[in-house]
């Protein structure tokens, strides 16, 4: 080539090379204008939740446009948030879950609507037509028909398998499909279908099939995962008045339904994956990511967020693992992910190629819908809204609900009464099926056990109703009733809703 030619290509290039320099300050430059104050915003809404640490990333037409940590991992401890900092995501874990089906529908061995059974023969429901008929599709969309069961696996010591086994006893809260009910447990189902066909267990498929190909190096599937790791938060709740540091709770039992730990760089690449953007290995076909997204069942207002008194969406639905609403008349896909003292939110508007995601480390912050819509708002040709200041003021009229009817259950106690047996006599094992098993022992006072949380001291009610106050002050109290036999004699407690038969023979009976 001559050297007049090269000189030429040379300086093409050169110029070319700095029109995309160019073309990218200036979209970086379009973008921070955009969120002109967004940064004092979040400082000021950490402070006036009363969060220990927060971060946050905003992904916007195919780039990262903002990612930070505020405050400290921990209370008391000077190691701050940043958006390498990782926190339990939750139930955002379950949109991972929902992908990783679709890998599997990619590669054509499964489809949406096969039956569990056909890839986990040993499932049984307590309905046998359930049990023949339940999808895939059924498991991810709330709407099988089954009730909350959460304490099958809320610090209980159930395998997955254990808690799938357990399912059989569960009876039916609605007839299939005629009703949403969030439900944890089917998820697991999901989980476990994810194992059968690929071969690897979810956990593994998560790693080698998500975090790997889009480069989330930081993120595990498990809590026990973050052990050894130092850039981790802790949880917090607030008790009496103060915030203060609490135990984690595992979420590992039922992994696919929430148990990955994440930050917000890392998801930052998740959010780019589900709005087809940065996506250069594919781990999902077009065609899959939009059926993930493609309303499922109509939620009713009752089973869905409290801010949509504030929000006032026209319609509520669920897909494949995400909650959907208008917003402001633009289709709103998102989560929240929550336990105990860890809150999450992702939320996209894939229309307009905009996505944002929150952790933080106060149980239920709602700070986080706070700022995904504000986030929202500032992409919107419409005056900003102080969502912080109108969410916590409706969260505080709710926790004033809450107040009231606590204070009616204290009025509604009958004094002077005393217990009409000695209390040894309420000692003992009782079961449940489903639920497992309670123990109570005697040592001077009653102390009851159930799980490794639900552990706490009996106070004295009225009749035979005591109070638990447990360990786990987070966890607060709860009232424990007995019922008594034709011969006087205790036969079953209830505890958190569930009803546990007492695991005593009849000693009238010969031997």
């Amino acid at each position: 080539m001559h050297i007049f030619t090269k000189l030429r290509v040379f300086y093409r290039c050169k110029t070319s090379f700095l029109a995309i320099l160019l073309a990218c300050a200036g979209f970086a430059s379009a973008q921070s204008a955009r969120l002109n104050g967004l940064d004092a915003y979040i400082t000021r809404a950490v402070k006036d939740w009363k969060v220990p640490g927060l971060a946050i990333s905003i992904v916007k037409d195919g780039q990262v446009i903002f990612a930070k940590g505020y405050g400290v991992r921990e209370l008391g401890k000077p190691q701050p948030i940043d958006e390498y900092t990782l926190f339990a995501i939750g139930s955002t874990t379950k949109a991972m879950t929902a992908a990783a089906l679709g890998m599997l529908v990619d590669e054509k061995k499964i489809q949406w609507d096969d039956p569990v059974s056909k890839y986990l023969p040993d499932f049984q429901l307590y309905d046998p037509y359930v049990t023949r008929e339940v999808t895939v599709r059924d498991l991810l969309t709330h709407r099988a028909g089954l009730g909350n069961a959460d304490f099958l696996w809320y610090e209980q010591e159930n395998s997955r398998k254990e808690i799938l086994y357990r399912l059989r006893y569960l009876k039916p809260q609605t007839s299939m499909r005629s009703h949403f009910t969030y439900q944890n447990i089917m998820y697991v189902a999901a989980g476990e279908i994810v194992t059968s066909v690929s071969g690897i267990p979810w956990e593994d498929f998560v790693r080698q099939r998500i975090f790997k190909p889009l480069g989330m190096k930081d993120s595990v599937p498990l809590l026990a995962d973050t052990k050894g790791r130092t850039n981790v938060a802790s949880p917090h709740y607030l008790i009496d008045g103060k915030v203060r540091v609490i135990q984690n709770a595992s979420v590992d039992a039922v992994a696919p339904a929430g148990s990955v730990w994440s930050s917000v760089h890392d998801m930052a690449k998740w959010m780019l994956c589900m709005l087809e953007e940065g996506d250069k290995k594919s781990v999902l076909s077009t065609s899959t990511r939009k059926e993930l997204f493609r309303p499922q069942f109509i939620v009713d207002r009752q089973e869905f967020y409290p801010t949509a008194r504030l929000t006032q969406p026209h319609w509520t639905t669920y897909s494949l693992g995400w909650f959907q609403h208008d917003y402001n008349g633009r289709a709103v896909d998102f989560h929240t992910g929550s336990i105990d003292g860890m809150v999450a939110i992702i939320g996209l508007i894939r229309d307009e190629r905009l996505g944002v995601y929150m952790l933080g480390n106060l149980d239920h912050a709602e700070v986080r819908h706070a700022l995904m819509y504000r986030v929202f708002d500032h992409y919107a040709e419409r005056p900003l809204c102080d969502w912080s200041a109108e969410f916590k003021k409706l969260y505080a009229e709710l926790k004033e609900e809450r107040e009231s009817r606590r204070k009616k259950i204290e009025e509604e106690r009958i004094p002077d009464t005393h217990p009409p047996l000695p209390l040894d006599k309420y000692a003992g094992t009782y079961s449940d099926p489903l639920y497992g098993t309670v123990n109570v022992a005697y040592d001077g006072k009653l102390e009851l056990r159930y799980g490794k949380g639900f552990v706490g001291e009996l106070e004295h009610w009225h009749y035979d109703t005591f109070r638990a106050h447990w360990k786990a002050e987070w966890r607060g109290s709860d009232l424990i009733s007995f019922t008594l036999d034709s011969k006087g004699r205790p036969d079953s407690l209830k505890l958190l809703g569930i009803t546990f038969e007492r695991d005593v023979p009849d000693t009238d009976d010969p031997a």
